[in-house]
């Protein structure tokens, strides 16, 4: 069998294989519900032989919204509206997995088709908040900093969408540390400049982070693994290291979190980013032995071979699929037929294989 094609458990939960599809904003909730888009979009790729798929960035409160049509999960009829999705990734045989974000100073934007930039309260857009008052670039709104009752709503709203997430049927819930949005924000010294337990060192721009990672994991059933995905690194000068992300998630792996799904990149615009095949793996593979815990790679890997090579040589535990998921949800099957591996076809489908 292939490294690509054999089982992977996390917690009590097991994956028929080790190809994941990557969290990637739909833009089309309506307040904050799934819609029949999500339910094709989701159960396609299940269908398609994917292992795992990781729903959406999932605000955890209104103003953590990317965009006014983001999910959410500060709701239970959010919950409600994901629950036969679920049931139907799980029917196709995939893990149904959801990452709970708060999008921070991002928060509030138009959807990327029409425009990206951030909405005025007209347009439908609302004030924002981060570690510091420091805007993500020009024409953003200055966010406001996150006093203590702030930090401890944060904190409560993250554990009341966990709590509706498992209710939803979801089996694996993720963190989203990453991209700039509000976690990644307290986590990089270039959007943090607080002076209290939450800012400073590396420590104390990790302690929220941490905090949450706790409470979650004292919040879902043992059976339920709990990830998180890290911008492993800033790209940039005074940013965050690799090393930073070493150390994070050592904290983390002794904080309950069983797999770092290892991105990159989004603390501020204009950054240059070396984007080339495979060109986070590295990070996926300095953290998985660093702090011996389960990792995920992601980042334009195509070729199934490149793939299997990525696991078989222990440089990550799972592979992650954005944009080619996009382009063709049947991926797995084909990576399948390309190692020489049985093909987890479903049977209404075997008349075209």
């Amino acid at each position: 069998m292939s490294h690509l094609f054999a089982p992977l458990t996390l917690g009590g939960v097991t994956m028929r294989n080790r190809i994941g599809m990557s969290p990637m904003c739909q833009y089309s909730a309506v307040d904050g519900h799934a819609t029949p888009w999500h339910h094709t979009h989701l159960v396609s790729r299940a269908v398609g032989g994917a292992g795992l798929i990781i729903v959406e960035a999932t605000a955890v409160a209104p103003e953590g919204r990317i965009s006014p049509a983001d999910l959410g999960l500060y709701s239970d009829s959010q919950a409600e509206s994901l629950k036969p999705i679920v049931a139907a990734i799980e029917e196709a045989g995939t893990v149904p997995a959801i990452q709970l974000g708060h999008a921070g100073r991002k928060a509030g934007t138009a959807r990327p088709w029409e425009g990206g930039g951030p909405l005025s309260d007209s347009a439908g857009g609302w004030e924002v908040i981060g570690p510091s008052a420091l805007p993500f670039s020009e024409g953003y709104r200055t966010p406001r900093a996150l006093d203590a009752d702030g930090i401890e709503a944060l904190k409560e709203a993250f554990v009341a969408a966990a709590r509706r997430a498992v209710a939803a049927g979801f089996r694996l819930i993720e963190i989203h540390g990453a991209h700039g949005y509000l976690l990644h924000s307290f986590l990089s010294p270039l959007a943090n400049k607080r002076d209290d337990a939450y800012g400073g060192d590396l420590a104390g721009r990790a302690r929220l982070l941490r905090e949450i990672a706790r409470l979650l994991r004292a919040e879902l059933p043992a059976g339920v693994p709990l990830a998180v995905r890290l911008s492993c690194s800033d790209w940039t000068e005074g940013g965050v290291t690799i090393e930073d992300t070493v150390q994070v998630a050592r904290w983390l792996r002794e904080d309950g979190v069983a797999l770092v799904d290892c991105s990159s990149g989004g603390i501020a615009p204009g950054i240059a980013i070396p984007a080339e095949e495979g060109y986070q793996v590295p990070f996926a593979a300095a953290v998985r032995e660093g702090a011996g815990v389960a990792t995920a790679a992601v980042g334009l890997i195509t070729r199934p071979a490149h793939a299997d090579a990525i696991v078989r040589e222990g440089q990550a535990d799972l592979v992650l699929l954005g944009r080619e998921l996009l382009r063709d949800p049947y991926w797995p099957l084909r990576a399948a037929a390309a190692l020489g591996q049985p093909l987890p076809v479903p049977a209404q489908y075997l008349r075209a294989w």
